[in-house]
């Protein structure tokens, strides 16, 4: 079984994973990296790769801020950035 879902996760497509998260990863040379700069495993940056969990609120600030704002809240948190970041509204 466990091969049928390695199969699977290699079939993936590298365009089906999370834009902005690949974004930063290819920013810092991968995942791994990314990792470091915030401290976290890369475990968790698979998971916001492959859409299977959100970017938390607080890493979004952290990886605007370690991207010098290519990479966005507003881009991180597309269904739910206007309610947690109010402020944003307007500014692009």
């Amino acid at each position: 079984m466990g091969d049928f879902k390695n199969k699977k996760e290699s079939n993936k497509k590298k365009g089906d994973d999370f834009l902005p998260i690949r974004t930063a990863c290819e920013w810092f040379g991968g995942a791994v990296e990314l990792a470091k700069v915030i401290n976290i495993n890369p475990t968790a940056i698979a998971n916001w790769a492959a859409k299977r969990q959100p970017v938390p609120i607080i890493r979004c600030v952290q990886i605007e801020e370690v991207t010098g704002g290519m990479v966005t809240r507003k881009q991180l948190r597309p269904n739910d950035w206007h309610l947690i970041w109010p402020e944003l509204r307007g500014k692009d």
